[in-house]
Order: structure tokens, then sequence, then C-alpha cells
């Protein structure tokens, strides 16, 4: 794969390289109106899918940091983008251009004085895994094989210009109105702040590597401070293929089930006993041991979970409670998804809307076992996306629903049933960390 010597780093020029981008997006319009001329509007309409998804990544992928990151994010909402933008923005999670080697080399003058060759008995100057904030490079120290993750320069200077650069974009995709859709900025922004922390995510990685420890057939890498900073991890080099690879070609579903189980009691314990979780999950973050264990990697971004909403949002997977209009609403208002200036009209259409979502999302809280591998469930969530994404009442009414801590925690809550159902997990025992009240 081609290397990168440098990386637009300013306002201007990261501006820039996306105004080139929506040039070529705009030729590539300018060719499905002449394709459908000659073609059928499925072919035409095929073709210019597949070049905007690509110019758009290629575009994305050479200006890194949070602009690919959204990209990654969007990969994972398979009921929002047609599959060929899915497909490529996937390539983010573990498969971009990475840094050549010189700026390799000077991130590591940059930050520890010395090159990597100089700190580690060997280092391989070839990235092995590129996504979009870091790439990992294989690395031995006093025998052990190590994963070193370095960050690409620029990244977290660069965080508020390019989420500023796509908030218009945002603002219109989703209907947000009004400074109160600030703060659902902001949480995207202070999150993708703390991925660029890597102390904090060595912090955050051994503190969850070390609750999550007693979980059966889940490991973790061993964490190393001593050769980590604000730009670089270190960490264990560990064996496996990615959690996507391995969904591709298993066909034992006893396995299946195995790293199914593993993956639910991961985010149960995490949610509902440390109270925040991995809020990022893709397959990139994850591989399967040849032992079939699941390993879990990369913890920087981890959302805390505050008591004021985790209990309305816990409370609604209840059947006694999301049944019972007077609770539903309260609910409801607690959540900020119905707000008091609301009209009537307003009131009975996103009640409705939300009774309908939640329904559907905690339908596997309501079983003792679940299967993921049902495709009528996914398709049933991705009919509901396709519902809604074309409501004109969406469009009509005020789209700030729902307190910020939404972002993440639907993130979450999807990322998790997607890659359940990419796996085939079909027999999850769901009650698993459930705290007694929830069972």
């Amino acid at each position: 794969m081609k290397t990168i010597n440098s990386i637009p780093k300013s306002k201007l020029s990261r501006a820039t390289k996306l105004v080139t981008t929506g040039a070529k997006v705009g030729k590539n319009y300018l060719n499905y109106y002449k394709n459908k001329i000659t073609q059928s509007e499925e072919d035409a309409r095929l073709k210019l899918n597949e070049s905007n998804a690509e110019d758009i990544y290629d575009g994305l992928s050479n200006l890194k940091g949070s602009a690919l990151k959204v990209a990654q994010m969007l990969s994972m909402e398979k009921s929002i983008l047609p599959q060929q933008y899915v497909d490529k923005f996937s390539l983010a999670q573990f498969s971009v251009p990475p840094l050549s080697a010189p700026l390799v080399n000077k991130t590591f003058k940059t930050y520890f004085g010395k090159s990597p060759q100089e700190i580690y008995d060997e280092f391989n100057p070839e990235s092995v895994n590129a996504a979009s904030i870091g790439q990992v490079h294989k690395a031995k120290k006093d025998g052990k094989e190590l994963a070193v993750k370095i960050q690409y320069p620029g990244v977290a200077d660069s965080v508020s210009s390019d989420l500023a650069l796509v908030k218009p974009i945002a603002i219109r995709m989703f209907n947000l109105q009004g400074k109160d859709s600030d703060r659902y900025f902001k949480e995207v922004e202070n999150k993708l702040l703390e991925e660029t922390n890597y102390i904090l995510e060595v912090e955050q990685s051994m503190e969850v590597s070390e609750n999550c420890s007693h979980i059966e057939h889940l490991k973790f890498p061993s964490y190393y401070p001593e050769l980590s900073s604000d730009r670089i991890i270190t960490m264990d080099w560990m064996h496996g293929e990615h959690l996507s690879e391995f969904a591709a070609k298993n066909n034992d579903p006893a396995l299946a089930n195995q790293i199914g189980q593993a993956l639910w009691n991961f985010y149960m314990h995490q949610i509902h006993n440390m109270r925040k979780v991995h809020a990022d999950p893709h397959p990139g973050n994850f591989l399967v041991s040849k032992d079939g264990d699941l390993i879990a990697l990369d913890f920087g971004c981890m959302k805390q979970i505050p008591s004021d909403f985790y209990t309305p949002y816990f409370e609604l997977i209840r059947p006694e409670n999301i049944n019972n209009p007077n609770i539903f609403q309260e609910k409801m208002f607690d959540l900020e998804i119905l707000r008091k200036d609301d009209s009537p009209e307003e009131l009975e259409f996103f009640s409705k809307l939300f009774y309908e979502m939640i329904s559907l999302f905690s339908r596997p809280f309501r079983e003792e076992t679940f299967d993921f591998a049902d495709e009528e469930f996914f398709q049933q969530i991705y009919s509901l996306g396709d519902k809604y994404g074309k409501s004109r009442e969406i469009k009509k009414f005020n789209g700030n629903r729902g307190s910020e801590h939404f972002i993440y925690m639907n993130r979450t809550f999807f990322g998790l049933y997607s890659l359940l159902h990419d796996v085939k997990a079909s027999h999850v025992n769901i009650k698993t960390y459930l705290p007694a009240e929830l069972s």
C-alpha cells in the first residue's frame, strides 16, 4: 500500500482537501446524469455510489483524524448508507494508507527524543495496521512481541476544525435546530479529543482489562506505560484474526456462540457494573485467537454513563414500564426525547416513534436467550430506519431529540448487535451480568 509522507494540518489545507473531494463528487453526478441516458436507473445509481464512496474515502483517508473517524462511524450505519459506502468506509477500521518510515521516525524523535530502533530491540518501520487516528507497528523488546500504536501528526489539533467543517452537513442530515444542537457536537468533539490522548487510553485500557479479566473466553494485551507517551502506545502483540475475517469463514455454530457470549458479557459487565463502556464496537477493535478467545483492543473511546441517564434508559427495557403510557411518557421526558415546548402533534409523533424503536431494540432483553443470527430481527431494524429516514414528519419537526448521552450509547448497542449478527451468534444468554431488577 502506498505510504503518506505528510498530512494536511491547518484548517485551510484540510478544508481545501474537502473542497477538492467535493468537486470529484460533483463530477460523478454529471456522469450519473449522462449514464442515465444509456443505462438503467439502477445501474447508473450503482456506478454513482461506487465512484462517490471511493472518492470520498480517498479524500478522508489522506486527511485521517476525526474526518476519517466519521467515515468509520458511518460504516456501522448499515441501515442509512448504501452498501457501496459501507464497504468502502469500513476500510477505515483497519486499512488506510499508512505513514511513511521517515514520518514515523520523526514522531518518535518528537515524543521520546530517540528513534524507535533506539527504544526497541527490533522495530518494523512498515505499518501492519492503519486506521483513522493511528497505525500499528510490530516490535520486540526483552524477548516480548509488541504492538506499537503511533498517532498521526496533527490529529489532536484538527478535531475541532474538522467537526466545524462537517457540522453544516450533520445539521441538515439530522434536522438539528438552534443552539441546543451544540451539545451533541460537543459530546462528539470531547470523545474524539479523548481518543487522541494516548496517556488516558493506556489508563483506561489497564482499568478495563483488570475489571473484565474474569470474563470467560475474553483476553486483553498488557500495556507498557514506560514505553508509551501522549502519541505512542506500546502493548503486547496479540495473535488472532480480525473479528470480521473470523465471521466470514467460521462454520462452527458453537464457536460463534462462544465468541458472541464473550462479547455480550464484556459489554453488559462494563455497562451495569462499571457504568462506563467501550463505545467503539467495530470489528477492527476485536481479534479471535486460535484457541477461540475474544481479544479486545483499543480503549480510547470510553463512555461514562451517568446515573440520571442510566436509570431511565434501562428502566424502559422492562415491558411493564414501556407498556404503561404514564411511565413511558415520564421516562421520555427524563431522557429529553419529549420536550415541554412540544406541540400535541409532536408529542404524539415522537411517543409513537420511540415506542416502536425501543420495543424493537429492547427485544433481546425480554428473552432468556436471543438469536442474533436472526435475519428477520435485523431486517426489521433496517426497515424501521428506512421508514423514518423518509418520514416527512421527521423533516418537519425539530430534530433535537434525546440526551447527548444517546449518541454513544446507541452507537454502542447498534454496534454490539451488528457484531453479534455478523458472528452469527444464535444462542446468547441475555441475563448474564444484568442487575436483578432488569432480569
